[in-house]
């Protein structure tokens, strides 16, 4: 009968041990989930994406401790990978001295298949100026993806969308008894508006109709799409918004000295 008391004591105290509780699932000894997985992607490298999972870590765990999170269009040498806590992480340097851990979905690279595919539905699910600008990240990612000349075509058409944004809210920002009291001409307002500053940082260039008062996408994505792929349905599409676009920069003449880009 003690004998069977103990042994039932014993279990229950197995079943109750704090190793199960109140710990992480990485603090557990569980060697598929800590298991170090074959080094695919070992010495290869990668440019931060997902900032929401960028999280740079000191240990490949959830929980372990931040050291912080990297901005995205960094980029990443890959040193090892593991598994734990149900995902996988890279151990990655990031120049010029940041090291640590890093879960791997918030890295893309052509290092690994069907990154491309996944960085589209990403893309495709981002909203504003982030989707633009992790749009922009992807020619230089994935230069001979298939998916190209569609994300080419759809970061013009972001441009265009922002162009719309940028002229009714110049509109509405710039005074013009304000603007009237330098003398300065009036389209130079425009082509300074704060607004433009950040596109002009990622390459988007405006070009700025006086007579309208608005601004306008240059068309340089849908230009490489043309001559990426002339024979797309991209490319067809393409061509439509660039003969758009040059009856939206055409004047009367009054003041066409005025016209000109955002790059000037």
């Amino acid at each position: 009968m003690k004998s069977l008391l103990l042994t039932l004591t014993l279990g229950c105290f197995a079943v109750f041990s704090p190793v199960h509780f109140g710990q992480p699932p990485s603090a557990r000894k569980d060697v598929s989930r800590s298991a170090v997985v074959q080094p695919f992607a070992v010495g290869k490298t990668g440019v931060v994406v997902d900032e929401t999972l960028s999280v740079l870590r000191k240990t490949p765990s959830l929980f372990g401790e931040p050291i912080h999170r990297m901005r995205s269009g960094r980029k990443v040498r890959i040193l090892a990978v593991r598994e734990a806590d149900g995902v996988r992480f890279f151990r990655v340097v990031a120049p010029p001295s940041s090291a640590g851990w890093v879960q791997a979905d918030a890295i893309f690279g052509e290092f690994r298949d069907g990154d491309d595919a996944r960085m589209t539905r990403l893309i495709s699910a981002m909203t504003g100026f982030e989707q633009l600008e992790t749009a922009l990240l992807f020619p230089e990612l994935f230069p001979k993806s298939p998916l190209l000349p569609k994300i080419l075509l759809l970061i013009g058409d972001l441009a265009d969308d922002a162009a719309i944004k940028l002229s009714r809210d110049a509109a509405s920002r710039l005074k013009r008894p304000q603007m009237a009291a330098t003398e300065a001409p009036l389209h130079s307002y425009f082509l300074n508006f704060v607004s433009l500053d950040r596109y002009r940082k990622v390459g988007i260039v405006f070009l700025f109709n006086p007579e309208k008062k608005k601004f306008y996408y240059e068309g340089a994505k849908w230009r490489q799409v043309i001559a990426l792929a002339p024979n797309s349905d991209e490319a067809a599409e393409a061509r439509k918004r660039l003969e758009t676009l040059k009856k939206n920069m055409e004047t009367t003449g009054e003041d066409n000295s005025a016209a000109g880009s955002t790059n000037n």
